[in-house]
């Protein structure tokens, strides 16, 4: 994993963070599981060590600076963990719900949490839709993470209802995010605009962030 360490402290000092030696070798257990997983279910389409890196690793840490913290998050469609992975290693006081539908990637993202030792995160089967339904969710987040999952508007009807007053939605998204907000969105939600870039990958991305009106 020497070529995936080198990659992600590159990126990491791109954006001004300094890892530790310790989260970097936690990244590096995430990513080797990743790798080992993903011969046998699909969690991911990027193979290459050093996009897996970039496009996931470093974009999930890039997403990480705009959350406030310490916050009670709910990551929905988690997936292979990202953001909430990666988040919860360079942000050890936030307490992460991963939610995914797929039962073999919350199977994942359990043996993920166990090999690193990580605490207060864990993953649930469940549809987001479900657990609107549930006292223990409903209302129950100062924040939801969403990376890929949905276009805002639809991520918006599904994130609401598990913020706290105040809470907020951070959406992780392309160049193309800000096409995304409707008038509709506007009337409900202050929204931001965060644009960044990852490095060395000539990609744009940016991070929406949706607060109630």
């Amino acid at each position: 994993m020497k070529e995936f360490c080198r990659c992600l402290e590159k990126g990491a000092d791109f954006l001004g963070l300094n890892l530790s030696p310790n989260q970097t070798a936690l990244l590096a257990a995430h990513a080797r599981e990743l790798q080992l997983w993903n011969a046998k279910i699909n969690l991911t389409a990027i193979t290459d060590i050093r996009l897996v890196a970039y496009k996931h690793f470093v974009d999930a840490l890039a997403a990480a600076m705009f959350v406030e913290r310490p916050s009670r998050i709910m990551d929905i469609g988690s997936g292979a963990g990202f953001p909430a992975v990666p988040m919860k290693v360079i942000c050890p006081d936030l307490d992460v719900t991963m939610v995914d539908a797929v039962r073999k990637k919350v199977s994942f993202l359990n043996h993920v949490v166990r090999t690193l030792k990580l605490e207060n995160i864990r993953a649930l089967h469940a549809r987001v839709e479900d657990l609107a339904k549930d006292p223990g969710h409903f209302q129950m987040y100062d924040a939801v993470t969403a990376r890929g999952f949905a276009d805002l508007g639809k991520l918006a009807r599904l994130a609401s209802p598990m913020l706290v007053p105040g809470g907020r939605i951070y959406a992780l998204k392309g160049a193309h995010a800000p096409e995304e907000i409707t008038s509709e969105l506007e009337r409900q939600f202050h929204i931001t605009h965060k644009p960044y870039s990852l490095p060395f990958v000539d990609a744009s991305r940016a991070v929406i962030i949706l607060e109630f009106r």
